[in-house]
């Protein structure tokens, strides 16, 4: 297939479906996409499991089962979205062996409300690990202050993780130290280094939403001018860190020793803004060893008319910089913003869990 998709992943960007349900995963329309769209992986957050339990396809028999066991909301929530990890994981086995770990992912989140407690992050990560055991399974974990300490234990004990909910460029570098202790860590436990693999995932569409915003607020040409170009060059000078900080004497020793870097993700690629092109946050951010994860809606976008370049990002750091630079002349807090978006990316998480706690309670007992 020559598809602007198959053409993504040949540059080097790895497509993941930012999406999952039990009705897509038992009609075949997963696998399909393995195939057909390129996908090589899957990521899953608390948004996207209560949408999938709201519209309730093929999820009565167990939510019954579950009701008939005096299961609590919270104890059904956690055996069903384990269920459909598990057996998505086995779908993508394939692709995971063969990329030798690298694709064939599926990841599963910690729940948001212990986006602030460490231990009891690390101690579902484990839990989730345990339960939807598979190799090829990835714990998702939000990558606030108190989350630093969490994906250190976790990848110490082996595990691989997607960090998620990162905005800045700032705390990208303390992501990937986290990352790096962790693998310290986990060599010190004697874990296999080859095995881990982990992705930082750096939200792209919702840094636009906010500093184009503060930036109407500006209202001068200038700060006009420079609507829709911060997400782009925040995402691309991530990439910038993701060479730079693993091009040390420290990480090539654990390389060495078989560690995998943690690869830079790209999420929130669905365009929000109806003037710009549907496909701007794919093709505009196209680098080897990348990650790029597409609510369906972008996929089929990217596949129908996307143009896909051999690298749309190491060429434009120095610009990607200066549009910064700019953003912050114009009086707009690069700083302020993205502790912003982060505090309202773990609220909305927790909104999306509330919902599908309620949603899972009425499901149980009208199962009774």
């Amino acid at each position: 297939m020559n598809s602007p998709l198959a053409q993504l992943a040949a540059n080097g960007v790895s497509i993941w479906l930012d999406d999952l349900s039990r009705s897509r995963i038992r009609s075949g329309a997963l696998a399909a996409l393995i195939e057909s769209r390129s996908v090589s992986g899957v990521t899953t957050n608390p948004t996207i499991f209560a949408g999938a339990l709201s519209k309730g396809e093929g999820y009565g028999d167990q939510v019954a089962e579950l009701a008939a066991r005096g299961a609590s909301a919270t104890e059904a929530i956690f055996e069903i979205t384990t269920q459909d990890v598990a057996e998505a994981c086995d779908i993508f086995d394939g692709v995971y062996r063969d990329s030798k770990g690298f694709d064939g992912r599926v990841s599963i989140e910690v729940e948001p409300g212990l986006a602030n407690d460490t231990e009891g992050t690390v101690s579902q990560a484990l839990e989730l690990f345990a339960k939807v055991n598979r190799e090829n399974v990835m714990i998702k974990i939000p990558a606030t202050k108190p989350g630093l300490s969490a994906i250190t234990q976790v990848i110490g004990a082996g595990i691989s993780v997607n960090v998620t909910l990162i905005f800045s460029l700032t705390r990208y570098h303390e992501v990937i130290e986290a990352y790096i202790r962790g693998i310290e860590l986990a060599k010190a436990n004697g874990h296999d280094l080859s095995k881990i693999h982990s992705v930082a995932s750096f939200f792209v569409s919702r840094v636009d939403l906010e500093i184009d915003s503060r930036l109407a607020v500006v209202g001068t040409g200038d700060a006009l001018s420079l609507k829709s170009k911060a997400a782009l060059a925040n995402a691309r000078l991530a990439y910038q860190v993701y060479e730079q900080d693993f091009d040390n004497a420290r990480w090539s020793a654990l390389a060495a020793a078989g560690a995998n870097k943690q690869r830079p993700l790209m999420a929130s690629t669905g365009v929000k803004d109806p003037n710009l092109s549907d496909t701007l946050y794919v093709t505009e951010l196209v680098a080897p060893e990348l990650v790029n994860t597409m609510p369906e809606k972008t996929m089929e976008a990217v596949f129908d008319h996307g143009v896909v370049p051999q690298d749309s990002i190491r060429s434009k750091y120095e610009e990607a910089n200066m549009i910064l630079l700019a953003v912050t002349a114009v009086g707009v807090s690069y700083d302020e913003a993205t502790e912003k978006l982060e505090k309202e990316g773990v609220e909305k998480f927790i909104v999306s869990w509330n919902e599908l706690v309620e949603s899972v309670s009425n499901a149980l007992e009208a199962a009774k």
